[in-house]
């Protein structure tokens, strides 16, 4: 019932109407639209070097001849993977220690928090770099963990702070005097109470973690050839913008969509959810 109230609030926003329509037309481009392409991301054409977009390549061509068109909607499909990966990792980590912490207390209170604010004062772009190169010619997946790994303290403080809260609660002392153990309390009670943090930090995450793999790969440091994302084609086609802008211009605007939309949904997300943060 409380999933219906809370759509029915997002559908009357109309900011978040035009995200969703954005998100779901950006997935349908690029999960179904390389079917209807005239070539594959991979195949390159020896006879179209740099190419304008024309008939036959509708984004025009790359210095190697691969289809723009193609190669930016397989871009677009591992941000995409990238982004949805992070935030879940990120989100049920943070979800995990904050509950953990709040709930349990004591040494294991400190040192999750001990933790959390050492990664905090970490410069995670520079230890991304630093390691991303021992990963290279390993699965990316490895890129996404670093990603995750730094995406989750602040919300786990947060989460900790509610528990604090929610393990004073009446159910949640008659569930500890019934002997059930503290991990299936917090399953079970804890972090379903804490729901609409938890979505509205997923969401807002997807979209940091899109861009923070946008300026990792643009830098060299993310996804790593012959695989391709909206960063690495961002990143190819930064210094040819002046004679060969569809190289920029087509990846950019596609992350710059991408993100907007993502943005959209987690702010309806978070009025829906609470009515009175937009007061």
């Amino acid at each position: 019932m409380r999933s219906k109230v809370v759509f029915a609030r997002m559908l009357r926003n109309r900011q978040t109407r035009y995200g969703l329509i954005a998100l779901l037309l950006l997935l349908l481009l690029a999960y179904v639209g390389p079917f209807f392409g005239p070539h594959d991301w991979l195949e390159k054409d020896f006879t179209a070097f740099m190419e304008p977009p024309s008939a036959d390549h509708w984004w025009g061509t790359t210095q190697i001849g691969q289809d723009v068109y193609a190669v930016a909607l397989h871009g677009m499909q591992k941000s995409i993977v990238i982004g949805f990966l992070v935030a879940l990792i990120s989100t049920g980590l943070a979800a995990l220690v904050g509950a953990s912490a709040g709930y349990f207390g004591g040494w294991l209170d400190k040192a999750l928090m001990w933790g959390a604010d050492l990664l905090l004062v970490l410069p995670s772009f520079l230890i991304i770099a630093i390691v991303s190169p021992n990963l290279r010619g390993g699965s990316w997946l490895w890129f996404v963990l670093l990603l995750a790994a730094f995406s989750w303290m602040i919300t786990s403080r947060v989460v900790r702070s509610m528990t604090l809260s929610l393990r004073e609660r009446e159910y949640i002392l008659a569930a500890r005097y019934m002997g059930i153990p503290g991990w299936k309390i917090i399953i079970r009670h804890v972090v379903p109470n804490l729901s609409s943090l938890l979505i509205i930090d997923a969401t807002l995450n997807v979209s940091a973690a899109i861009i923070g793999e946008a300026g990792l790969s643009f830098f060299g440091f993310g996804v790593q050839p012959p695989d391709v994302s909206l960063g690495t084609l961002i990143a190819a086609g930064s210094d040819k913008v002046p004679g060969y802008s569809w190289l920029f211009l087509f990846p950019s605007g596609l992350l710059v969509l991408l993100v907007l939309s993502v943005n959209l949904i987690g702010d309806g997300l978070r009025d829906a959810l609470d009515p009175g943060s937009n007061s």
